[in-house]
C-alpha cells in the first residue's frame, strides 16, 4: 500500500497515533526534505529507511516505486509538514499507483489549510484553495479576481519573503477586502490576524516578518471596525 501520512506543521506532538504505527511499519518512508523528516522520525524513536522524494523527482522516481508497490512493499509518503500531495509533492505518484491497481490510503492529520479556516471565524462553508499564487502581480490579481468573482472567500499559502508584494497587490485591486492571516501555526510563535488589508499591510511594516503564512480573503461591505490581532 502507499499511504499519505501528514505530519506536524509545527509543535511535534500533532502527530496521530495511527500516523506513527504507519511510520513504524512501512518499508520505506518517502520525504520531501530527508533532514527534516529524519528529526521528525529521531524524535518520534522510529528507525526505518528514508528516501528523498521533491518535486523535481517525481517523475524520475515513480517508476521505481510503483515497482516496490507491485512487489508488496508498504511506502509512506510524507512532506516537510503537512499533508502530502497538497501543495507538495505526491499527486503524480498518488495517481500512477491508482493507475497500476495499488491501494492508497490518507491518513487524516495536520493541515495549515483547516486550521487557519477553522480559526478565521467566517460564516462561509465554501471556499476557494489556490495553494501558492503566481509570483508575477498581474497573474496572482488576475487568479484573486476570477475566485472572488464566485462570491466565495480564498485560501492560499505565502512565504515570508513575498507577503508584503502579495498584500500591496490586494490592496491595489480597490475592493473592500477582509482578510485572515495565521503564521506559525502550532509553533510557539504562532499569530493570527484578521482585518482590512490595507492595515494588515501597516501591521507587518512595524516588525521582523517570519514563517509561512496561510491567508483567506473575502469580499466585505465594511471593514470600519479594524484588524484584530491575536497572539495564540
Amino acid at each position: 500500500m502507499l499511504y499519505l501520512v501528514p505530519t506536524p506543521i509545527g509543535n511535534l506532538e500533532d502527530i496521530t497515533l495511527r500516523g506513527i504505527r504507519v511510520l513504524n511499519e512501512a518499508d520505506l518512508i518517502l520525504a520531501e526534505d530527508t533532514r527534516r523528516t529524519r528529526h521528525l522520525l529521531s524524535h518520534l524513536k522510529i528507525s526505518r529507511p528514508v528516501e528523498s522524494f521533491y518535486a523535481g523527482a517525481e517523475e524520475k522516481r515513480s517508476g521505481r516505486l510503483i515497482s516496490l508497490l507491485i512487489e508488496g512493499k508498504n511506502l509512506a509518503l510524507v512532506t516537510d509538514s503537512g499533508t502530502p500531495a497538497l501543495s507538495d509533492p505526491g499527486a503524480l505518484l498518488v495517481r500512477k499507483a491508482h493507475e497500476a491497481g495499488i491501494k492508497v490510503i490518507s491518513l487524516p492529520g495536520p493541515s495549515a489549510l483547516t486550521s487557519a479556516w477553522a480559526l478565521s471565524g467566517f460564516p462561509e462553508s465554501d471556499f476557494v484553495f489556490m495553494g501558492f499564487l503566481p509570483k508575477k502581480k498581474s497573474k496572482l490579481r488576475k487568479k484573486i479576481e476570477r475566485c472572488l468573482s464566485l462570491n466565495m472567500p480564498v485560501v492560499f499559502f505565502e512565504s515570508p519573503a513575498r507577503i508584503k508584494k502579495t498584500l500591496d497587490a490586494l490592496a491595489d485591486m480597490g475592493e473592500h477586502l477582509e482578510i485572515a492571516m495565521a503564521r506559525e501555526i502550532s509553533k510557539i510563535h504562532e499569530e493570527y490576524w484578521r482585518g482590512p488589508v490595507s492595515d494588515l499591510r501597516k501591521l507587518l511594516d512595524e516588525r521582523e516578518v517570519r514563517g509561512e503564512f496561510t491567508l483567506i480573503v473575502r469580499k466585505q461591505e465594511s471593514c470600519a471596525a479594524g484588524p484584530e490581532t491575536k497572539i495564540l
